[in-house]
């Protein structure tokens, strides 16, 4: 009989055991991102960094595909390896379109983003990155502002203008590719972040800058063409493009904190209610009540500050432009075969 009352309560603290690491694992499962996106693998916010920190649209071309910074986890051909992004600019006017375009099979391209550079009526260059329909839905832009307006920007207003083709397509690579195989992308987006310019601005809109530059591209559109159902509209019902996306994860995530912890979660987000003025800093202190004055004048006088800028950004002297934007399909002695 205490034989089968031990074995009893063996039998009980094990299956207690069981329930307990049952519970636990729900509620860690529970705060876990919500199911992936095709939008998650390109980030228009680093691809606004990069395309700032570069020379011209060849070196935007190869930062976009660098197999050590990793900018892209786009394998839209499920052939395990992260698609090559080539470039292609087009001209109108005073607006320059660059189309940054994934190379899926022979012939076959699908643009994922656009990048709209125009000079205003100031004779300022205004920058947005547009994201292809199908992939962030529609209206979804990633204006940058750059706290140094990248140097090659003023290739854009020379004349002559040659636009920049890419001369690589399916199975012609540089010879720096290296094709390396997608990772999930929660580990993508976490990743990501290191290589995003934090000393620039990224506002992300509904509105662009200019209501022409909507993108409806059917020539390069060869993925959604043959799959239809996985356009956004298809894969988020009910959603209207990334941003919504984005905010309807926080949302649920919220909640699912919620659910696991009984707590509800504070932001931590502050408001931002700077003023452009400071009431107080008159030069004859008119502002200022009487009683202020006395208070202030018991304070000892501020230092100035002395201590040298940390701003690790410094204009580059201007670089005559370069004619690589004319250069010709590269031969056969400098291409280098890959295999999809």
């Amino acid at each position: 009989m205490p034989i089968l009352n031990a074995k009893f309560l063996s039998s009980l603290i094990l299956c207690f055991m069981i329930s307990t690491l049952s519970l636990f694992a729900q509620n860690v499962t529970s705060i876990v991102a919500s199911s992936e996106d095709i939008s998650d693998n390109l980030d228009l916010e680093a691809v606004a960094s990069v395309f700032g920190e570069s020379k011209d649209l060849e070196d935007f071309e190869k930062r976009l595909n660098d197999p050590k910074t990793q900018i892209s986890n786009l394998d839209l051909n499920n052939d395990g390896e992260v698609d090559y992004l080539r470039v292609v600019e087009t001209t109108d006017g005073s607006i320059h379109t660059i189309s940054i375009q994934s190379i899926i099979a022979k012939d076959q391209y699908q643009e994922v983003a656009v990048i709209v550079i125009e000079k205003d009526t100031k004779g300022e260059t205004q920058v947005q990155v547009v994201g292809n329909l199908d992939i962030y839905g529609p209206n979804y832009y990633v204006i940058p502002v750059y706290p140094v307006v990248p140097v090659f920007f003023t290739f854009f207003w020379i004349v002559p203008y040659h636009p920049w083709y890419s001369p690589w397509y399916w199975g012609y690579h540089p010879p720096y590719f290296r094709p390396w195989r997608p990772y999930p992308a929660y580990r993508y987006r976490a990743n990501i972040h290191v290589h995003i310019n934090v000393h620039n601005t990224y506002h992300r809109t509904n509105v662009g800058i200019d209501s022409r530059n909507q993108l409806s591209n059917t020539k390069n559109n060869a993925y959604f063409k043959n799959n239809p159902d996985k356009s956004f509209k298809k894969r988020n019902p009910g959603v209207n493009n990334r941003n919504e996306l984005n905010n309807n994860r926080k949302s649920k995530n919220i909640q699912k904190d919620y659910k696991s912890t009984g707590r509800a979660v504070k932001s931590t987000t502050k408001p931002t209610n700077k003023s452009t003025k400071n009431p107080t800093s008159t030069k004859s202190g008119n502002n200022l009540t009487n009683n202020q004055k006395t208070k202030s004048n018991r304070k000892p006088p501020q230092q100035p500050n002395t201590s040298p800028s940390n701003n690790s950004y410094s204009r580059p002297s201007t670089p005559m432009p370069s004619h690589s934007y004319s250069r010709q399909a590269p031969s056969r002695s400098n291409i280098r075969r890959t295999r999809h």
